[in-house]
């Protein structure tokens, strides 16, 4: 098939008139199973794809697992299968499990292994082969099989304790391997002009600022071309022209953000999603940030979006690491709190974009206080008073005050704000300006004492008011949070009576959340259970 042209993009192609947003997540490696640290790039992927699908984007969200390479080979040996059950048998047990331990709402889930995957592989290589973009050549240089990576000299330091005298990988702390080959070169240090000129003209092609920085720095000392086959092992995609030869494993893996909408096989698919905005951790950045576009232009297709690199998660100062047994297992913590309360803390938590640091103590301070008491406590006085003086309606507002407009009014200027933030993919502000509405809405309760209205019955309409008022914020708020804590706002949304008045949680315009009156007067509720329970600790017994 004729593959498509870079000038042809996806606002000339779209297959209906809604603003396309493809999304990814890094596709992990399958030779261990997955840690938080897997779950928060999946979390913080996940929030991004659902407000924007929400908000009536035309929205692809992709995940999954990368199985090639010498990584896997050498782990699946030492296990005693072969590569391919090691990878059935950790995507299975392991890596599809993980999707709904943290509730991810993923369109695809690609493997590197699948027959569309090494077949747009194959047609991607021949059109830089034929096109003259790779050579032939000899090559030697020390190899990280952790990072799948030869290493440039700026992660090459001396091993101490029981490998000193040996180079290491400033990464993994292991020895790296000296590799001579006779393979295949991918002309890369031809468009170091190119790339330069892409990160200038497009600032926010890298982000955060900090990342882009970096990889400036990287391709301004020099791009050097990149061996992109290996013979000393065959656990991978052959290079189409010469079988002998296996395909580099991040050169495969890359491409499965473009096997996996149809490059190769269907052109439709792909110019409807194409580009896309990748989530990475900014350990694999250099490999997005420069050899994924500088593939892209060579095979004359548009460059993403957007790359954005995430920090890592600390445990005790150091990131996580199955290796360094640092690595804490994503159901360690919803098996106690639930999936709401691990994708609320860590993307409340940590500003997204940094470093941060996880705690047991943190996770459970927050729980409490915000999820618990915060927004949970909220929901359930409102609606408990609502059954109490309305028999379980929706009321009718009156006349409005000052301080009924002041929520109102937070609530149009919250869902602006917040929907500003997750264009910049700062989710942590995104959710701290959601919240302004949650706090004034308890401070909102307490300061117009329902309880003491509900005793005077010339103040009835007064009463109505307050709680038809903190009922629309409830409203607004289990929209706004839905990408979020999934869970709690959809029960809340069913108590509110929203499901049969307005529709379904998910189908809600998003970014209209702030538009008030929406939920009708006389509107039936239902009884709220507790959202986020109290979570029995040692200390607390």
């Amino acid at each position: 098939m004729e593959i498509m042209p870079e000038s042809l993009t996806r606002d000339e192609n779209a297959a209906n008139d809604n603003k396309s947003f493809f999304i990814t997540t890094p596709i992990f490696y399958v030779n261990d199973a997955p840690h938080i640290g897997h779950a928060y790039t999946e979390v913080a992927t996940d929030v991004l794809a659902r407000w924007h699908r929400q908000s009536g984007d035309d929205t692809w969200f992709l995940t999954g697992t990368d199985e090639h390479g010498q990584k896997i080979l050498r782990t699946a040996t030492a296990n005693g299968v072969t590569p391919k059950e090691w990878a059935d048998r950790l995507v299975e047990s392991a890596w599809r499990p993980l999707i709904d331990t943290i509730n991810i709402s993923n369109d695809d889930f690609i493997r590197t292994t699948d027959a569309r995957h090494e077949e747009g592989v194959a047609k991607f290589l021949q059109k830089l082969y034929d096109d003259g973009h790779i050579y032939a050549g000899e090559f030697e240089a020390l190899y990280c099989v952790g990072c799948e990576e030869f290493k440039p000299k700026s992660e090459i330091v001396d091993g101490t304790g029981a490998f000193e005298g040996e180079k290491v990988c400033a990464i993994h702390s292991k020895p790296l391997e000296l590799l001579q080959e006779k393979n295949y070169f991918f002309k890369m240090s031809a468009f170091q002009d190119r790339l330069l000129a892409l990160y200038e003209a497009r600032p926010d092609f890298v982000q955060p600022a900090s990342a882009r920085n970096e990889v400036i720095a990287f391709v301004q000392q020099g791009l050097e071309d990149l061996s992109i086959s290996r013979t000393s092992f065959d656990w991978g995609i052959p290079i189409p022209w010469d079988s002998s030869h296996v395909t580099y494993v991040w050169f495969d893996a890359l491409l499965n953000y473009a096997t996996a909408i149809g490059y190769g096989s269907d052109n439709e698919q792909f110019a409807r999603r194409w580009p896309a905005t990748h989530i990475v951790g900014k350990d694999i950045l250099r490999f997005h940030a420069v050899i994924w576009p500088a593939m892209l232009m060579a095979a004359g297709v548009a460059v993403p979006d957007h790359v954005y690199a995430h920090g890592w998660l600390l445990v005790g100062g150091e990131k996580m690491s199955k290796s360094k047994l640092t690595g804490i297992a994503p159901n360690e913590i919803t098996d106690t709190f639930g999936s709401d309360a691990f994708r609320y803390y860590f993307m409340r938590a940590i500003s997204f974009g940094q470093d941060g640091s996880f705690s047991w103590e943190d996770l459970a301070a927050r729980y409490q206080a915000e999820l618990a008491n915060g927004f949970g406590n909220l929901a359930s006085r409102v609606l408990a008073m609502n059954a109490k003086y309305f028999g379980s309606v929706q009321p009718e507002a009156g006349v409005e005050s000052d301080e009924d407009r002041a929520i109102r009014e937070l609530a149009d200027s919250v869902t602006a704000a917040a929907d500003a933030h997750i264009e910049s993919f700062a989710v942590h502000e995104a959710i701290a300006e959601i919240w302004k509405l949650v706090d004034a809405l308890n401070g909102y309760i307490t300061s117009q004492e329902p309880w003491a209205l509900a005793k005077n019955e010339d103040q009835r309409e007064r009463l109505a008011t307050v709680l038809a008022t903190a009922t629309e914020g409830l409203r607004a708020l289990a929209e706004l949070l839905h990408p979020v804590i999934p869970l709690a706002t959809q029960k809340l949304w069913v108590a509110l009576g929203a499901e049969e008045a307005l529709g379904a949680l998910a189908d809600q315009p998003l970014r209209a959340a702030g538009n008030w009156n929406r939920l009708p007067a006389g509107t039936p509720q239902q009884p709220l259970a507790v959202l986020f329970p109290r979570i029995e600790t040692d200390e607390s017994k």
